[in-house]
């Protein structure tokens, strides 16, 4: 089997956004071989997942709240997406215990990271540990260890402090912000940014998932700074409340209000038809197919990647070996920043030359 050009790859993110995207690119890490795949030739030689560390909602919030330890359900999704066993160990740390009773709804995951964490006193080694335990095909960071909530303003001028509360919100979100404001983001985020060659952020909730990352103090700037390809991957489907009526360049441009500007070279966008009872069935709901508006994304100065992205099934969602593909076939087609100037000045001096 042919190796590709080996690459360092960070996912910024949270939700089921991220676990679907990290679960397709850890078919493509090349070394160690632990997971095989027929036909899968690696290309990524470190991947990082930096993941966000807000939710207070469900039985991360209970944790949260009761034993003043970090949400761990989304470092939980992203372990359990990354492990080399899809079978037992990662249904276990998905299980959920029934009620009535203290246990009901806590994740057997989210009890163990907890647990590992008291017993280390240190949430990053009980993510290491836990990591150990599954056999995971990469790294994963919080964006924080600080423990920070998300607090929105919205248009009628209400202010509302928690992302569960946030992600219910009916009038639309203005801004997005941090409280308190003060954290310092892990080291190694900061690290692996800028040894990265391609940064994805995305999928994933606009609001509470993604920006959240990117306002960790350190974590935009290092973005800005770093040489890597920047993809951004569209959601499929607007979220009632959160983001309804956006379109792609609206999700950008909302990331660039809160981030900064030029962050990303390229986006990736679904250009697969979804059927109509399906999207009748989510229109219902208030959600609608996220619009490429292309013309707004090319003046924004983003490549536009487009490609068949859906799973299977009632429920809309990326097919992670698809989603993988489109990551690694943008790379293919990416130029290095300066690439077209450099071809334009060159032009332009053969011309003067033969004039």
């Amino acid at each position: 089997m042919k190796t590709r050009i080996l690459q360092k790859v960070v996912s910024i993110g949270g939700g089921t956004g991220l676990s679907c995207l990290l679960s397709g690119l850890k078919y493509r890490v090349f070394d160690p071989p632990i997971i095989e795949a027929p036909h899968v030739r690696p290309w990524i030689s470190r991947l990082t997942a930096v993941v966000t560390v807000m939710d207070d909602g469900g039985s991360s919030g209970r944790l949260r709240d009761e034993l003043r330890v970090l949400p761990p359900g989304d470092i939980r999704n992203c372990i359990v997406a990354l492990s080399a066993d899809d079978t037992l160990l990662s249904h276990l740390f998905q299980y959920r215990f029934p009620g009535p009773g203290g246990l009901e709804g806590h994740s057997f995951g989210n009890l163990f990271l907890t647990a590992l964490t008291g017993i280390t006193g240190d949430f990053m080694e009980a993510i290491r540990v836990c990591s150990d335990v599954l056999a995971i095909r990469g790294r994963i960071f919080p964006a924080t260890l600080h423990d920070v909530r998300l607090e929105a303003l919205l248009a009628d001028g209400t202010r509302v402090l928690g992302q569960s509360l946030i992600s219910r919100s009916t009038s639309p979100i203005r801004t997005i912000s941090l409280s308190p404001p003060e954290c310092k983001p892990v080291p190694a985020v900061i690290e692996a940014i800028g040894s990265a060659d391609i940064i994805t952020i995305g999928p994933g909730s606009l609001f509470t998932s993604l920006l959240p990352n990117l306002l960790v103090p350190g974590v935009a700037q290092a973005l800005r700074e770093s040489r890597a390809m920047k993809i951004y991957i569209s959601n499929l489907m607007s979220q009632p409340g959160e983001t309804t009526g956006f379109s792609a360049a609206d999700h950008v441009a909302a990331i660039y209000r809160h981030a900064g500007t030029s962050l990303f070279d390229w986006i990736i966008l679904n250009r697969q038809p979804m059927s109509p009872a399906v999207l009748a069935r989510y229109r219902r709901q208030g959600a609608l197919p996220v619009v490429s508006d292309r013309a707004q994304l090319d003046s924004m100065g983003l490549a536009i990647y487009e490609g068949n992205l859906l799973a299977r099934g009632r429920v809309v969602r990326h097919d992670p070996g698809l989603l993988t593909e489109a990551v690694y076939r943008t790379c293919q087609r990416h130029r290095p920043a300066g690439t077209s100037a450099r071809k334009a000045a060159s032009a332009k001096r053969r011309k003067s030359s033969m004039d």
